[in-house]
């Protein structure tokens, strides 16, 4: 398998998902600024969104969408138990936490990476951001992982797209819940060597 992906960016979550799965994979660099991979080819001729991330399985089927792409790796190695079976109630939750995670936090940074976003617009979109935090931060109360004991995942999602709080601005300070998640998740091994793979860790 390839995985198309930019450092730090939401194709992190299935950087991490990968290393937790234990599944073998080449990690390819997709600038998203350039739109090329290092030999120069052409991004867009790969995935036409020109975006990351992408998955390449071995027999050159592509699958893009980071939801759906972690469901994918997950469903391959069952037993590390990364998302409850199919089918299944619990699976349906994961499945409402990746669409929160990806419409109500992913999309609420994105403008405040868009240098072209008016400054009272990211005043609003933190003011957002900041209500689903909040709720968020409630969620977490007792809890280790969003689903409960098991790391799944919507924990690589979460904790990636909460990665660009600092760069954007966006204060975690008020939510003890999220900060201590955030950081059993950051020291888990198979995160650990993701982020250091894509330079975000020395």
């Amino acid at each position: 398998m390839k995985l198309y992906y930019s450092p730090g960016a939401c194709s992190l979550s299935p950087h991490i998902a990968l290393r937790e799965a234990g599944l073998a994979f080449e990690p390819v660099l997709a600038s998203t600024k350039s739109h090329k991979l290092q030999d120069g080819t052409d991004y867009y001729g790969i995935n036409p969104l020109g975006y990351v991330p992408l998955l390449e399985l071995d027999d050159g089927t592509r699958l893009a969408e980071g939801p759906a792409i972690v469901q994918y790796i997950a469903d391959q190695v069952p037993t590390k138990n990364l998302a409850p079976a199919a089918g299944t109630l619990p699976r349906y939750r994961l499945q409402s936490w990746l669409t929160f995670i990806g419409t109500e936090l992913h999309k609420g940074f994105s403008p405040l990476f868009n240098p072209a976003t008016p400054e009272d617009y990211k005043t609003i979109a933190k003011d957002r951001l900041a209500s689903r935090l909040k709720w968020v931060d409630g969620e977490l109360a007792g809890k280790q992982y969003l689903m409960g004991e098991h790391f799944s995942v919507a924990d690589g999602y979460l904790f990636t797209v909460t990665n660009w709080a600092q760069p954007t601005g966006v204060d975690l300070s008020a939510y003890a819940n999220l900060n201590a998640y955030r950081a059993r998740v950051a020291a888990r091994p198979a995160v650990q060597e993701a982020m250091k793979a894509e330079g975000l860790l020395k």
